[in-house]
């Protein structure tokens, strides 16, 4: 069994994209700047924008990050989000989700200019992600497809069982596990909460990506042997013997299910550091197209 381990990829990505923006300051140009926005006090929130923050400074990024109470209305984000569109100087920002309630979320991911969409959420960059376009990928499911490739795991003919059907991570993911090329070239069942039967589903899986946010969700018996786990799921579960009061959980009972898998993800460390990673690959990227 092999751990993909996701800090130690995480890492090797920073250190190749501070490489390039090295050669960008000796060639005069200016680096990548990724403004990230933050709308209220949510706690999770404020520590995944602060991490990603401090990434940028590890790769030599410039970064902004706007604060917004959460009383904000709908307005004045959307006003906020075309300074930034109109903002020379800001290659790639995006809006931290969960929003507070007033607050529509698919028209806030509508007025996002695509260009600069570095989480790959506009519907226009996610059409071209399904029409196979080259564009910005969703961070997190390009992270797993990065996983895969630095790993060297095959996926070409192989049964992809997806469960979740997220537009963040599942339904993309569903659509590029089984798009020409590798990673991909697999066929690819999504599965959900309206899923009969799911564990007949997943012992057939040459590969599953869990993304149902459920602690422990995925057992041993709902694995055959030999299969590659990625587990996307991250929840806080209380537990009174550990110092913090809580243990971050993913979907898979790792303890088991790594004995039977071949390839799996630990949680954390898996999936999680590879997630700020590809969204400061998307924002090189972003920097490249501008120019």
């Amino acid at each position: 069994m092999t751990i993909l381990d996701g800090k130690k990829v995480s890492n090797d990505i920073k250190n190749e994209i501070a490489a390039e923006v090295d050669k960008m300051k000796a060639n005069g140009e200016k680096v990548p700047h990724l403004a990230a926005i933050i709308v209220g006090d949510d706690g999770a929130s404020l520590t995944y924008v602060g991490s990603k923050v401090r990434a940028c400074e590890r790769v030599g990024f410039e970064s902004t990050l706007v604060k917004m109470p959460h009383t904000t209305s709908e307005l004045e984000l959307l006003k906020k989000i075309k300074e930034l569109n109109e903002d020379d100087n800001i290659d790639g920002f995006i809006v931290q989700l969960p929003l507070p309630p007033q607050i529509d979320t698919q028209k806030v991911l509508l007025t996002v200019d695509p260009s600069k969409d570095v989480d790959g959420f506009h519907p226009e960059n996610f059409g071209k992600m399904a029409l196979d376009m080259s564009t910005f990928i969703p961070a997190t499911p390009f992270g797993i497809l990065e996983l895969l490739q630095r790993y060297e795991v095959d996926t070409k003919g192989k049964h992809t069982v997806v469960i979740g059907r997220s537009h963040i991570v599942g339904r993309p993911m569903s659509i590029l596990m089984s798009r020409k090329g590798w990673p991909g070239n697999s066929t690819v069942t999504l599965t959900h909460s309206n899923t009969k039967n799911i564990a007949q589903i997943t012992t057939q899986a040459d590969i599953i990506i869990s993304a149902l946010g459920v602690p422990n969700f995925l057992k041993a018996e709902m694995v055959k042997d030999d299969a590659v786990i990625i587990d996307v799921g991250i929840t806080r579960v209380e537990n009174e013997n550990h110092p913090k009061g809580y243990v971050i959980t993913g979907d898979v009972d790792f303890e088991n299910v790594s004995k039977k898998a071949s390839f799996i993800t630990p949680v954390p460390g898996g999936v999680g550091p590879m997630t700020i990673a590809m969204l400061l690959k998307n924002t090189l990227l972003a920097r490249e197209q501008r120019k």
